[in-house]
């Protein structure tokens, strides 16, 4: 654990204050990830209300207790990311289309506007799809997924696989 050169609290309106080593008081900053998805827990920005780099963490796990509950309990109430568990239904196989899910927010339905919207993270097992309305759903890990919701992902991904198959090559032994 490492002490930073400033101290975070939260004021009596329930901002968050950063008073820098010089004394120099920001209030109302708020935490911004600099790798949300593939390193959430990596560079993180501490932004005046000018839109200003006030402070940078380079990682927060090494912040004292303290400091690194502020921050995650401010990114909790903005951040906001439903994993998607089941793909129920989309209503067509071109874009744009319907999608009926179930996320570990509760079932939902968005609107897919192109298959670019949809990413793939960290190699090929996670997904991040972009809704019309600007929401993001997170595929922690497509294998997780039921098959008919893995065969419904793949219509969409250009033909690519979710999942590399293996093949199994079998010898009668004595030739």
């Amino acid at each position: 654990m490492t002490h930073p050169d400033f101290t975070l609290e939260r004021n009596p309106f329930g901002r968050l204050v950063l008073t820098t080593a010089d004394g120099t008081q920001h209030v109302g900053v708020v935490p911004v990830r600099a790798f949300p998805v593939v390193a959430p827990n990596e560079g993180l920005s501490l932004v005046n209300t000018d839109g200003h780099e006030a402070a940078w963490v380079a990682r927060l796990d090494a912040l004292p207790p303290a400091t690194r509950t502020l921050i995650e309990q401010e990114l909790a109430t903005r951040e906001f990311v439903p994993q998607v568990q089941r793909l129920v239904s989309v209503s067509s196989f071109s874009t744009p289309s319907t999608w009926q899910i179930e996320t570990d927010r509760g079932p939902t339905q968005f609107v897919l506007k192109g298959e670019e919207d949809i990413r793939r993270l960290e190699g090929r097992r996670k997904l991040m799809i972009a809704s019309e309305e600007g929401i993001h759903f997170l595929v922690p890990d497509v294998a997780a997924l039921d098959k008919a919701s893995r065969k419904r992902l793949e219509r969409f991904l250009s033909g690519q696989p979710l999942m590399h198959k293996t093949a199994f090559v079998f010898s009668s032994g004595g030739q």
